[in-house]
């Protein structure tokens, strides 16, 4: 095995907060390895909301110009409509003073953040499978990876599951381990940018619907990105066509029946399954730790998923690279993965809670009609509101 093949740190999954973490690390003088299944740029299935706090990890990570020069649509505003029409409107500058949020592809931000990792000094390697981990008396000490034809292994005390919702390296240890729960899929998320849209200027739009919503914003080149929830249950009466479960499904709600009416997808639409919300195993094994969808998905009405991908990856590459020293001579990483993870908990589950409370409204047309009616009442609670969805007890990460 070449001397290259030994890192501090593997990474599995490109994403913001795979790439967000190489960049922390690399930069900090780590050995970091980041194994991409795809060749960037890819499209991938997300709302393309950057909520106003990214913009300020971007600088962080030194990709701001990279990003502006992709020239993203300005969002100043979210505005959540019920089914029947009602609405509430959340600025954007209330997430950081006179802020914006940006409406971005994935296929641009993503490959401007992993173009970065290989700049900062971490090992990209793009189309590159990770087939399988390293287990060792239990713990995971790398991961075989099919790239370029041929397979490799990969040796590192720590090994980061950052593949999103597939939670790649977290499952294939569950195999392993026989623990693999049977996958429950009631949700299907689809997703695909548009023409001739009539989604307000300036604005995110958020529907509310039987059994799902979804969310419409202009990103780059005068674009619309429409990304949704509806119930497996719906889709399959819709035989699993898109245009007619957006058409059949989404336009329920009456707004979003005015905005998309003349709309016509300009991308093939992506669609995945969706699991549970909430958090999952931060350690699924001794060695390998979850940041990103892989270690909790958000709901995405929230408009903070973005935002807890990259909190993550700066989150385990702080605590990684001030324990780099003990990592690298005495190979004991129980105390870091300690660390870590009671930070993550500190910093995330408050806001995970909050969420999970706001989810029981946001699937009943009725409820969320309601939510959207009380809120209305009052600026300051649906701030107080908003701003949970963000909160953070953790003043040490």
């Amino acid at each position: 095995m070449s001397k290259s093949s030994y890192f501090d740190v593997i990474i599995a999954g490109g994403g913001p907060a795979g790439a967000s973490a190489a960049i922390h690390l690399a930069s900090r003088g780590a050995r970091v390895l980041l194994a991409e299944q795809k060749k960037f740029p890819r499209e991938k299935l997300c709302g393309e909301f950057i909520s106003p706090e990214c913009l300020l990890h971007f600088k962080k990570l030194g990709v701001d110009g990279q990003m502006i020069s992709a020239q993203p649509s300005s969002l100043s505003k979210t505005i959540f409509y019920s089914n029947s029409g009602r609405s509430v409107t959340v600025p954007s500058s209330w997430f950081r003073a006179n802020g914006f949020a940006w409406g971005l592809s994935r296929a641009e931000m993503d490959a401007r953040l992993l173009r970065r990792a290989n700049d900062a000094g971490a090992e990209v390697l793009e189309s590159a499978q990770v087939l399988d981990v390293i287990l060792d008396e239990g713990a995971v000490r790398g991961v075989i990876v099919k790239h370029a034809g041929s397979d490799a292994q990969y040796l590192a005390p720590i090994t980061i599951d950052a593949t999103g919702r597939t939670r790649a390296l977290a499952r294939r240890v569950a195999k392993r381990s026989q623990k693999l729960a049977p996958r429950r899929s009631s949700l299907v998320a689809f997703k695909a940018h548009l023409n001739h849209t009539h989604v307000a200027e300036g604005a995110c739009e958020i529907y509310f619907y039987r059994g799902g919503y979804g969310g419409l914003s202009t990103i780059e080149n005068g674009l619309s990105n429409l990304c949704f929830i509806a119930s497996a249950r719906d889709v399959r009466s819709c035989g699993s066509d898109a245009d007619r479960v957006m058409l059949e499904v989404v336009c329920q709600n009456s707004r979003a029946a005015h905005t998309l009416v003349e709309a016509t997808p300009c991308s093939p639409w992506l669609a995945v399954t969706l699991e549970t919300f909430g958090r999952h195993s931060l350690q699924p094994a001794r060695g390998l730790l979850t940041i990103g969808d892989a270690a909790s998905f958000i709901d995405p009405f929230s408009g903070s998923g973005m935002l807890m991908a990259l909190e993550s990856g700066e989150l385990i590459s702080k605590v990684l690279a001030e324990n780099l020293k003990k990592i690298r001579v005495g190979n004991n990483t129980v105390s870091v993965a300690s660390q870590y993870c009671t930070l993550y908990k500190q910093k995330f589950d408050k806001r995970l809670h909050v969420c999970s409370f706001m989810r029981r409204a946001a699937f009943v047309p009725g409820l969320a009609s309601l939510a959207i009616a009380f809120f209305g009442t009052s600026a300051a609670l649906s701030r107080r509101a908003t701003l949970a969805t963000r909160f953070s007890s953790c003043r040490n990460c």
